[in-house]
């Protein structure tokens, strides 16, 4: 089975906020883990991230309301935080919550061969769900790294990992389960 992991908005902005910061050194930690098994294993690895345009050409509708702009290209913002280990991988880059809309991704996944997405990153309940719902769309199988994944609200995430599990068939895994499913995909290649 052919699997790719995706990185997602694990950046300087998202890490402003308190209830993430709380959770970035252990993200970090466990996010580089399972970097290193992915490339040790030969699936590729896609550091998502979310850039805009301070011209107002890419905002959200909630943006364009506030007259209120967020990581613009360029910006220490819109860098990945400290530590984590991303250099020699490719970056998607997203203007919208889904890593789906408006760039190449399946373009990518298709040429990659990918059957299965591995998701990782920030936040669980925005960008990471709805990267996950449109993965299964494209009909992408999903898991979710549970350790390598946080929010801003824990009842929202609870919420939306349950109900993708249950719906959509995409299983939250521990890092252990993630590293043998990664191993099994060497042993197949």
């Amino acid at each position: 089975m052919s699997a790719a992991l995706m990185v997602i908005d694990m950046q300087n902005a998202y890490f402003e906020s308190p209830a993430l910061q709380q959770h970035q050194e252990r993200l970090v930690e466990k996010t580089n883990e399972l970097i290193r098994e992915a490339k040790a294993a030969g699936v590729p690895v896609l550091m998502v991230c979310t850039e805009h345009e301070r011209d107002k050409s890419t905002w959200t509708l909630s943006m364009l309301d506030d007259d209120q702009g967020f990581i613009f290209s360029g910006s220490k913002q819109a860098d990945f935080v400290p530590g984590l280990e991303w250099n020699d991988l490719p970056r998607l880059v997203k203007t919208r919550d889904s890593a789906f809309i408006g760039t190449d991704v399946l373009l990518r996944l298709r040429n990659w061969n990918v059957e299965t997405l591995i998701l990782a990153g920030v936040a669980t309940h925005n960008c990471v769900a709805q990267t996950a719902a449109d993965a299964f769309a494209n009909n992408f199988r999903v898991r979710f790294a549970r350790e390598a994944l946080a929010s801003t609200d824990s009842e929202y995430e609870e919420t939306i990992l349950r109900m993708l599990s249950d719906e959509y068939r995409q299983p939250v895994q521990s890092s252990a389960e993630l590293k043998d499913f990664l191993r099994s995909c060497s042993s197949q290649g």
